[in-house]
């Protein structure tokens, strides 16, 4: 058996050749061989920029949820606690010198999600891990075999999570493997023999869900054999690189399509004779969530991978109308994403009530859950996105009776006519859009105040809701950007204590007046301070001198009548001087 060569022999014969190729002129340089404390100093420094800060309750997660997803409250419920519960242990036993995190028998929150297609299964993890902040990744079932035959390995997943970490293996350690369509994976109760794309996988899956070693290096990948190479040039060492799987949460989802028969034929069984009762149609809408374990047993799953997901998390079908209130949720990612659409070709457009309800009826039609609405929209849309960017237009009311009527509208807007009409409608479902958002931010005001240490008044409700319409973004993201606003006024005030010597404290109403001018008149920090300078720096040294007073609280008045509120305060301070 010929001998494989060493780095260094490889890298002679590599040199050897460029010097017959090209001579002198090129040769082949090694690596700085980094002294290992510095390689783990710096591995330490990574993981430290990477630790993830774990404190959320249960309800706090399920607010954030309520945010994002139309109904769904029992899974909400059951997935908020259960993985709450999971990485506030995680963060217990990290924290806590005398746990019992070692002890046998410890069972991991492994969550099995069952319900029909589109109704937010996937949509919810993903929330879940953004929120969390760890890594996050997703797999079908279909496309693994177990370890050893052709096809996706398992344990490929495990790898997967510690690139989305960038390499981080402590960080990957607590993230989330997302399995989706598992019920694909349960053996046909008809099949003679090894089933090896089904209980197969089920069985490769075992020890992962619970806890093993996962070994970075790819046995036969060349691409890890040169990682290891370099891994070992750079640090003189061969480690063993493996991931440990105790702390990665694994939440598995399926439609089950045929769970609902097997529950019934048991729930039946148990009611015989005259007394036998017959579900009605809510019963057995909500039949799923009477699934036991020997229920998954009967539909092909074996009893120790049933056993490893003791969590089970039951969503409902969506109906019409919560198709429709997905649609006209302000997070909404399918409607912000038909805006952004538009937005690239430098069109705005607003969407008519009346045309939601009817793309939610489209879609219900089509049986598919949320999935129906995307093409439902690209239906109704797809002529006005390919005919627009054309025409010289900027504004567009996506109204029903436009969208029913779509060469009507087109030929209008090449014709540039009847344009102040599609102006006004546009201003029109641009105004119900605001006040749409406005009722949302009241209604949720506590919640986002605290989430986002913003103080919502009803002007700053105003500027978030008016911020929301008039660009493309959700209502997290315009919170934040005026609490932006709101943190550079703060910087104002520091800026003029440390160079005039006088503290000046915004109002809340002052405040709300410079973030109006942040928004609307595009404005700098440098420019509003200059003002702000002009306006009250010599009389607020003034009214200092002659009283002594050193903090001035300035109001929205006050800044838009500067003067009169200098000569005010001269007037009232002098008066109590007296």
């Amino acid at each position: 058996m010929e001998k494989i060569p060493s780095p260094k022999e490889i890298e002679k014969e590599i040199g050897e050749f460029l010097a017959k190729k090209f001579g002198g002129e090129v040769r082949i340089i090694s690596p700085t061989t980094l002294p290992q404390e510095l390689f783990m100093e710096a591995a330490r420094e990574h993981s430290e920029d990477k630790e993830i800060h774990f404190d959320l309750k249960p309800e706090e997660l399920v607010s954030y949820l309520d945010q994002y997803i139309v109904r769904q409250d029992h899974a909400k419920a059951v997935l908020a606690t259960k993985i709450c519960t999971h990485f506030n242990r995680i963060r217990h036993a990290e924290t806590s010198p005398h746990h019992m995190d070692a002890m046998v028998g410890r069972i991991k929150n492994n969550v099995l999600m069952i319900g029909p297609t589109g109704v937010g299964k996937t949509y919810m993890v993903k929330l879940i891990a953004k929120k969390i902040g760890v890594p996050f990744v997703k797999g079908d079932a279909t496309k693994f075999s177990e370890t050893g035959y052709v096809g996706g390995d398992v344990e490929d997943l495990v790898r997967d999570l510690v690139r989305e970490a960038d390499g981080d293996i402590e960080l990957a350690q607590s993230g989330i493997i997302y399995i989706d369509e598992v019920d694909k994976i349960a053996s046909s109760c008809n099949l003679i023999g090894s089933d090896i794309s089904r209980t197969g996988v089920q069985r490769a899956l075992l020890k992962p869900m619970e806890e093993t070693e996962v070994e970075l290096k790819v046995p036969h990948d060349p691409i890890s054999m040169i990682q290891e190479i370099e891994r070992f040039r750079k640090t003189g060492q061969r480690d063993k690189r493996t991931v440990n799987t105790k702390n990665i949460l694994f939440i598995m989802s399926g439609a089950f399509a045929d769970l609902g028969e097997i529950i019934q034929k048991r729930v039946r069984s148990q009611h015989i004779g005259f007394g036998a009762h017959i579900p009605d149609e809510q019963e057995q809408a909500d039949i799923l969530k009477q699934a036991k374990t020997e229920d998954l047993i009967e539909f092909g799953f074996e009893s120790e991978f049933v056993g490893r997901l003791p969590v089970q998390a039951v969503f409902e079908r969506l109906t019409e109308e919560d198709l429709s209130q997905i649609l006209r949720n302000p997070n909404n990612p399918i409607i912000l994403g038909k805006k952004l659409d538009f937005a690239a070709y430098g069109i705005a457009i607003k969407f008519e009530d009346k045309l939601l309800h009817r793309l939610a009826k489209d879609a219900f039609e089509e049986n598919t859950g949320a999935r129906g609405l995307v093409s439902a929209i690209e239906r109704a849309l797809l002529p006005f996105e390919k005919s627009l960017p054309s025409m010289n237009v900027t504004l567009f009311p996506a109204t029903d009776d436009h969208i029913r009527e779509p060469e009507r509208v087109l030929r209008a807007f090449a014709a540039s006519a009847d344009t102040e009409s599609l102006r006004k409608t546009f201003e029109r479902l641009l105004a119900e859009e605001i006040a749409f958002i406005r009722e949302h931010l009241e209604s949720n005001q506590k919640m986002l105040t605290e989430k986002y240490h913003l103080m919502l008044t009803p002007s700053r409700m105003n500027t978030v809701a008016d911020f929301y319409c008039t660009h493309v973004m959700d209502v997290g993201n315009a919170i934040e950007r005026i609490k932006f606003y709101s943190d550079e006024v703060k910087k104002i005030e520091l800026y003029f204590y440390k160079n005039h010597h006088v503290n000046i404290v915004m109002e809340e109403d002052a405040i709300d007046f410079i973030i109006e001018q942040f928004v609307h008149s595009d404005v700098s920090l440098k420019e509003i301070y200059k003002k702000l300078t002009l306006d009250f720096e010599h009389g607020l040294k003034l009214v200092r001198e002659k009283t002594g007073r050193t903090r001035f609280f300035i109001t929205r008045e006050a800044l838009l009548s500067p003067e009169l509120y200098i000569s005010r305060l001269i007037k009232d301070e002098l008066g109590n001087m007296k």
